[in-house]
């Protein structure tokens, strides 16, 4: 890796793909005087159905890339990254690279929001296989509320239906409520469900559509943004590494143009990104 330097530099934003967009764009709202830097790792895209080898070494070339911008704090902006690399580059990497610096997952701060919603304690998760495999909600809820009950149901479909432009149509309907009925059907009274993907609130319409009255659903980007803020607040000597202009810039290990149609639908405005080699 190159020298690292300390100066006051963007947050990183880290996804696989696109996903992680929509964890920004709230990140964005809630914080909008900071620089962000993203990179989606598009070109290798889905993690989700890769092994833990391969999305841990993915994700630690793609944080090191960040590292060497400039970046100071990094979030993996991605449900697999956090399930499958998160814990091993926080403990094995970062006292190696560079002790001072932070990374921080998405996984976390959404099981600490549903002890205030869920009233049964049965909590389902939507995820891509490899989240639902690596059983890493299962495992952080188990910490925090040992008697809460897990039921986690994979939706392989989900993200190529967001990435086909197929949120709104007959195929999005077939899918989302095949895969609504086989959560439900593990337990009946599960009252809270977490979209464990950064791609399924643009899925939002038809999951409230299929949803049973009475089950919270609950969407990432704003729980992260608003843990991050709580972050920031409780680490000055983080927050004094993060630049304060109000920009975004987006990098992309795919071809930029590719990336610029798609990327636009998570943020809501024009994107311009630029193409890098890792």
């Amino acid at each position: 890796m190159k020298q690292l330097s300390h100066n006051p530099a963007p947050i990183g934003v880290f996804d696989s793909g696109f996903g992680g967009l929509s964890i920004l764009r709230e990140i964005r709202k809630v914080l909008p005087q900071y620089d962000y830097l993203f990179i989606g790792d598009n070109a290798r895209a889905p993690y989700g159905v890769r092994s833990f080898q391969l999305v841990y070494d993915f994700t630690k070339q793609c944080v090191e890339y960040l590292f060497e911008q400039g970046c100071n704090l990094v979030i993996l902006g991605c449900n697999t990254a956090s399930a499958k690399a998160l814990r091993t580059i926080q403990q094995h990497d970062l006292p190696v690279i560079d002790p001072t610096r932070r990374v921080l997952g998405v996984i976390r701060p959404t099981v600490e929001k549903i002890g205030q919603i869920t009233k049964t304690g049965n909590i389902g998760i939507f995820g891509t296989p490899g989240t639902i495999q690596s059983k890493s909600y299962d495992i952080e809820i188990a910490k925090m509320y040992p008697h809460y009950h897990v039921y986690g149901h994979a939706c392989p479909m989900w993200v190529p239906l967001v990435e086909n432009r197929e949120s709104d149509g007959p195929g999005a309907d077939y899918f989302v409520k095949k895969d609504i009925d086989a959560l439900l059907s593990q337990c009946p009274t599960i009252d809270t469900v977490i979209l464990g993907c950064t791609h399924y609130p643009l899925l939002i319409n038809k999951i409230k559509q299929y949803m049973p009255q009475g089950i919270k659903v609950i969407a990432q980007g704003e729980i992260v943004a608003e843990s991050l803020k709580d972050y920031l607040r409780r680490h000055p000597e983080m927050e004094v590494k993060c630049s304060q202009g109000g920009t975004c810039t987006y990098c992309t290990t795919e071809e930029a143009e590719k990336f610029n149609g798609l990327a636009s639908i998570f943020v809501n405005e024009p994107v311009q990104a630029r193409h890098v080699n890792l």
